[in-house]
């Protein structure tokens, strides 16, 4: 019994002890401290610092009243480095590189970027209070809290500038070892000795043409926008009854049709399409197709958002060489730059949403007039092999010829073709010619997806608006000025002494002597696929249709909570 009650009695020391362990191990902050003599305010400005990022170590970069550190790593390495000095005001009063921090988020939407992302809602209730209330101004507690929102914001933005916010932290800057010795606390440092916030920030942002021209064109585009957030319409749909009310919500937010939560009925909804498409310049035939949701959806706030995201790929690109070709997929494009000049533009077709083409960085390695075409496994077990199952009479209508994989013709009707489902152990050949679905002119370079540029043999395509057509390749209407240039660059490259194996006369008597020839490029041409949905071309922001909905996954992703 003496012992039982012995061990009773351990157990509630050990569970007073643990209480009174884990109520000491609570971190809590204070909530307000009035400081009485301005010149003592410094100091206890760094006492709450060093308490604050205290706590904000044991709390994910919380410090109180629903305000998170985003980069609390280099806010805390900053200020262990510097004695937890508070860096923005002195003596009560900002100093004046904390109101070029202010001003700066305030306008960073001419960066692409949300204010509300650098605590800008919370700085201006704290600014606001200490320039109305005396008794505010004597808080030490409101005074850190500003020093490490303006400290968190300047690193973020830092972060945003450099890289964008579409990259995972596995790959992003912050993760690297040594990121805040290296970049972040010496591009603090800098800024606050310079006093030039925006010299700081411009030295991080990237150097490309693209970036550059599209960030210019911001401002304007800002100051003018619509900021209502609109509905957005999801095209193509399933629920046809939600995609109806949708629509109904989104033309009256545009003023057209009576202001009513009821969906109207077919007529008196097509007229109101009717009106909305003469309004925007469209096809007014009152039926919702691609073209009238893509307008209904292009409103400033979508814009904005779509601006963001590609001033974001922007910086992911590598730093471009002064010749290189870059083929953009939403705008059908394809352009040849030369130091920073445009010398070739071509439309070009990319492969279908059900077939995109692949986002990659090659170079041109080689030309080929006249090209056979290798049929991809894809399209054979998709396209072909059904209907040689119906018919082994398909390849020689399509101009197709069944070879092994040493060269040797087959038999397509010695194959007893039921019994394949998932292949064939054969390549399916085009040979070349003027019905080749290459066309007479294809652009190689080293890729997984196998895919290249050529010419088509349905010319005829590159009328549409609509050009997201292919299985992938990219088809290149002005093939042949690319080749010229290739041409020249490799004359251009070659050295005192040795001599150009081809040059563009040579590729024209190819081209009409119908010669299927090979020609390796020495001066290999560097090569980008991208994604972009909009630009700045001709002085203006020109947008295009988010094909793939790449843009639209990351704006929900990263920016559907976002406001102005």
């Amino acid at each position: 019994m003496l012992h039982k009650l012995n061990s009773i009695k351990i157990l509630l020391i050990l569970i007073t002890l643990c209480f009174f362990v884990a109520c000491n191990n609570h971190k809590t902050i204070k909530q307000k401290e009035i400081v009485k003599v301005p010149e003592k305010m410094d100091d206890q400005i760094s006492d709450n610092i060093k308490s604050v990022l205290d706590f904000a170590s044991t709390s994910n970069g919380s410090i109180g009243d629903s305000i998170q550190l985003a980069q609390f790593k280099f806010v805390n390495a900053f200020y262990s480095k510097n004695d937890f000095k508070g860096v923005w005001s002195k003596t009560e009063t900002w100093n004046p590189i904390a109101d070029s921090m202010f001003q700066f988020i305030k306008k960073s939407k001419y960066y692409g970027l949300y204010p509300e992302d650098y605590h800008f809602n919370e700085l201006k209730k704290l600014r606001s209070k200490i320039e109305t209330d005396s008794l505010t101004r004597m808080d030490a507690v409101v005074w850190t809290r500003a020093d490490l929102m303006l400290t968190d914001a300047f690193m973020k933005t830092l972060k945003d500038l450099k890289e964008g916010r579409l990259l995972d932290d596995s790959v992003s800057i912050v993760s690297k070892e040594n990121a805040a010795d290296s970049f972040f606390i010496p591009k603090f440092n800098e800024a606050l000795a310079s006093g030039n916030l925006t010299a700081t920030f411009d030295s991080v942002e990237p150097k490309n043409i693209y970036y550059a021209s599209l960030k210019e064109m911001l401002p304007d585009f800002v100051d003018n926008m619509d900021t209502q957030k609109y509905a957005y319409i999801n095209f193509p749909y399933i629920d046809t009854l939600q995609f109806y009310k949708d629509l109904h919500k989104r033309l009256l937010q545009s003023g057209i049709g009576s202001d009513s939560t009821e969906l109207p009925d077919s007529v008196t909804l097509s007229k109101e399409i009717k009106k909305y498409q003469k309004k925007h310049k469209l096809t007014a035939d009152g039926k919702v197709g691609e073209q009238t949701v893509s307008s209904l959806n292009s409103y400033d706030y979508e814009k904005f958002r779509r601006i963001a995201v590609t001033l974001d790929r922007y910086k992911e690109l590598p730093q471009l060489p002064e010749k290189y070709l870059m083929v953009n997929i939403p705008a059908f494009g394809l352009r040849v730059w030369d130091n920073d000049s445009v010398v070739v533009e071509s439309k070009v077709i990319v492969g279908k949403p059900t077939t995109p083409t692949p986002l990659l960085t090659s170079a041109i390695s080689n030309m080929v007039t006249y090209p056979n075409w290798t049929i991809p496994e894809s399209i054979i077990k998709k396209d072909i092999l059904p209907a040689l199952k119906v018919n082994p009479g398909y390849l020689a209508a399509k101009g197709f010829v069944l070879v092994d994989y040493h060269g040797n013709q087959v038999d397509p009707y010695k194959v007893k073709w039921a019994k394949y489902t998932n292949g064939i152990p054969w390549k399916i050949v085009q040979l070349s010619g003027y019905e080749n679905a290459l066309g007479i002119f294809k652009f190689n370079f080293s890729n997984p997806y196998f895919v290249y540029l050529h010419d088509t043999n349905q010319r005829y395509l590159f009328s549409n608006t609509y050009r997201a057509l292919s299985h992938g390749c990219v088809r290149v209407q002005n093939w042949e000025a690319v080749a010229f240039y290739i041409a020249k660059n490799d004359s251009l490259a070659t050295k005192k002494g040795q001599r150009v194996s081809y040059n563009a006369d040579s590729i024209k008597t190819w081209v009409a002597n119908e010669d299927r020839k090979t020609i390796i490029v020495k001066k290999r041409l560097p090569l980008y696929i991208e994604y972009f949905t909009c630009d700045a071309t001709n002085n203006k922001i020109v947008f295009y249709d988010d094909i793939y909905n790449k843009d639209q996954f990351l704006e929900e992703k990263f920016f559907a909570d976002k406001s102005f």
